[in-house]
């Protein structure tokens, strides 16, 4: 079960599904600050990983107010991506930031990693990239509310087009939370980094009895394949099981300055 600001979203074995009104109702009898109970009605899917959800107590409404590390975001659970389950990693990734870098947030959203970055630190420059418009709204709602305007740049579009139009060889750090595709997108994030070479960190799903030794191999793989060079990986990791033996891991990669010549 996740809570999201004042909202529980559950996933109901099947098992279960004849009295899942039932447990929606003893789920908002027992946690007194949540007002909606939400059962997963399908993956998340599409361009802009969205979910649907089936009202299961409480308030008809998919709109709420998630607190997390201090940060204050504003959002709608069906019509934007966000999960609690990364709180671990916003703050990871927020605290290995040095002052003075500009981040590039690929697949930004409403802002977890981008706001969270700018809360920590004071000279930042954040360039926060998504293509779904509703959570570019919510993004800039969430700019004010946290008072991170002008360190945080929210803009909309596809990373893919936005990064080599707008953003190359300018970022210190490139954020990749796009666990379903991001290594498709590894050529503009590496075309993204300062001449001096810089940090990715990529989120991965993957699948296997050795899910990071796969991802580093496949990482390896792209990043030789689109001209560039790792020059260390600094952290793998398993962020979570997604299903049985499916995960979510992260890498975060040092990759060379310059593109190898070939």
């Amino acid at each position: 079960m996740d809570f999201v600001g004042d909202i529980a979203i559950v996933e109901v074995p099947s098992q279960l599904e004849v009295c899942k009104k039932t447990l929606g109702e003893i789920i908002l009898r027992s946690h007194r600050k949540v007002r909606t109970v939400l059962a997963k009605a399908g993956a998340i899917g599409g361009a802009r990983r969205l979910r649907r959800f089936e009202l299961l107590a409480g308030q008809d409404g998919t709109e709420t107010v998630h607190r997390e590390h201090g940060c204050i975001y504003y959002l709608d659970v069906a019509k934007v991506y966000f999960s609690p389950r990364l709180s671990f990693e916003h703050n990871r990734v927020a605290s290995q930031v040095v002052e003075g870098e500009t981040v590039i947030d690929m697949f930004a959203g409403i802002g977890p990693f981008s706001i969270l970055i700018a809360k920590k630190h004071a000279e930042v420059r954040v360039y926060a990239i998504d293509l779904n418009p509703e959570a570019v709204d919510y993004l800039k709602r969430n700019i004010i509310a946290n008072h991170v305007q002008g360190k945080v740049l929210p803009i909309i579009g596809d990373a893919k087009e936005v990064v080599p139009s707008r953003l190359g060889k300018s970022a210190d750090r490139v954020i990749m939370n796009l666990p379903e595709r991001a290594v498709d997108f590894l050529s503009p994030a590496c075309d993204a980094l300062k001449p001096g070479g810089g940090i990715i960190h990529l989120y991965h799903f993957e699948s296997g009895p050795n899910p990071i030794e796969t991802a580093k191999k496949k990482l390896a793989e792209t990043v030789e394949r689109i001209g560039y060079k790792i020059e260390n990986v600094l952290l793998a990791r398993v962020v979570r099981e997604v299903s049985p033996y499916r995960y979510q891991v992260v890498l975060d990669v040092g990759i060379a300055g310059h593109a190898i010549q070939g």
